[in-house]
């Protein structure tokens, strides 16, 4: 098997073992913010909970039903936003969002880190909503302070 071929099956490893027990996954009675997300395509819905301490997300976890892709894109991402300040979470989801959107074969964006199990999306344009739900939901949680988001 090909390098490629064994980096291919580690990233879907780690999807899958998101997708199936997710991290922060549990309500957060007292977040500082709150946003829904819902993609009417195909059904995936999640609520992100943010606890911000200042300038800075203190805690992030999420809630909802969706594809192994939206579900571990969420798992991912409050794993990794702990500790950012709001212009670094924005700057991640800038970064991670012109990922999943950029053609394949691209050179992906730096600094993802495990983010870049989710960069085949790519390759599956109507996965790419799936992918982005969670991350539609921080924005909003993080600027508006809740509400609910669409994918369409």
């Amino acid at each position: 098997m090909s390098s490629e071929g064994e980096l291919r099956d580690l990233y879907q490893e780690l999807i899958l073992d998101h997708g199936r027990r997710p991290r922060n996954f549990s309500p957060m009675p007292d977040a500082s913010a709150k946003a829904e997300g819902f993609n009417p395509l195909c059904g995936d819905r999640v609520t992100v909970f943010v606890k911000t301490e200042g300038e800075r997300i203190g805690a992030v976890s999420f809630q909802g039903s969706g594809c192994a892709i939206s579900t571990a894109s969420a798992s991912l991402m409050t794993e990794r936003l702990k500790g950012m300040t709001r212009t670094e979470a924005q700057g991640l989801l800038d970064r991670f969002h012109a990922m999943v959107i950029s053609e394949p074969g691209k050179p992906l964006p730096a600094d993802l880190g495990k983010l870049e199990v989710l960069g085949g999306v790519r390759e599956f344009p109507m996965r790419v909503k799936c992918a982005t739900l969670a991350w539609h939901a921080l924005k909003s949680a993080l600027e508006q302070g809740g509400g609910t988001v669409s994918t369409e």
